[in-house]
């Protein structure tokens, strides 16, 4: 087929290389400029770079509104275009253009978690696995007609980084098959929109720490933002403190939530939760902090004395 694709990080990188690797001819890619965002410095391959060394022109846009973009679009003459990870809404003019339409490549089960990092709230939900979507684009974003879902099982201990990984592996083999699927004129399955959910981009602010949450919720929080991730974070004593390991306490602690109580195992026990004063349930275990300076610690090491609190 020929094809654009619109993509932006190892997501849109991925893709790409599956075109490539597939031997579609991919006449155009558009991508976003470098961001100074945390979340887009992070899993950063370079689409643009991709491109360059495979002979591919290469149209670097925040926004697909002007029409220099829509008049080489049009000059293409296009059976597909594919995306991924493109981080705005790409209009009627765009998505209708090709032969085939607009292929959309997202990291969630969909209808559920459309939008902006899937995966991150998918584990903090608690969701039994994650997986990779390929359905048509619409009007409505992440709204289309399905294509292909492939899933993955969420372990107990998996972190944010572990469902990367092997989500990511999921882009080149869910491209490569959705579009032999459009090729034989398979028709896409409508979603079932009283299931959809919509998430927001996350903030510093999101990954900050409410001790009055149950400790299996901030457990969740620690491991959905693992390293590389911008981690969990508290303040102590007037300075942030970011929990890079953590796990909920064998035993059963009362108090004051934040409280820095007691050690258990190699970590030091928070009290935490909406009961914590009665004392019936589980404190979180910190077992590794990150200073504001970015030394990382083991928490028996930095939590020298017991007492004080954490905010």
């Amino acid at each position: 087929m020929r094809v654009a694709m619109f993509g932006y990080q190892t997501w849109g990188h991925r893709t790409l290389r599956a075109l490539i690797d597939a031997g579609h001819d991919v006449a155009l890619v558009v991508t976003h400029p470098q961001s100074d965002h945390a979340y887009e410095r992070i899993w950063a391959d370079s689409v643009a770079d991709l491109a360059a060394s495979n002979g591919i022109r290469v149209l670097l846009r925040d926004r697909p509104d002007d029409a220099e973009l829509l008049a080489d679009l049009a000059a293409a003459d296009l059976d597909l275009i594919v995306a991924n990870n493109w981080r705005t809404w790409l209009p009627p003019q765009i998505f209708d253009l090709p032969r085939h339409g607009t292929l959309n490549i997202h990291d969630s089960l969909l209808p559920a978690y459309a939008g902006f990092s899937p995966i991150i709230w998918a584990l903090l939900n608690d969701e039994p696995e994650v997986g990779v979507t390929a359905h048509m684009m619409d009007a409505e974003l992440d709204a289309g007609d399905i294509v292909l879902q492939r899933a993955v099982a969420v372990g107990p201990t998996d972190t944010a980084t572990d469902l990367f990984h092997r989500t990511v592996d999921l882009i080149a083999p869910i491209t490569a098959e959705a579009i032999e699927l459009i090729e034989t004129g398979f028709t896409p399955v409508p979603q079932d929109r009283s299931k959809a959910s919509f998430f927001h981009k996350r903030a510093k602010r999101d990954s900050r720490i409410d001790w009055t949450q149950s400790p299996y919720d901030i457990e969740r929080l620690v491991r959905a933002q693992s390293n590389p991730y911008p981690n969990a974070f508290t303040h102590h004593r007037g300075e942030e403190l970011r929990v890079v390991k953590a796990s909920v306490s064998t035993g059963h602690y009362g108090g004051t939530p934040g409280r820095i109580f007691i050690r258990e195992g190699d970590g030091v026990v928070i009290v935490a939760g909406p009961d914590a004063r009665r004392g019936t349930s589980p404190g979180l275990v910190i077992e590794r902090v990150r200073t504001a300076d970015g030394a990382e610690l083991a928490a028996a090491d930095y939590f020298k004395t017991m007492g004080g609190y954490l905010d």
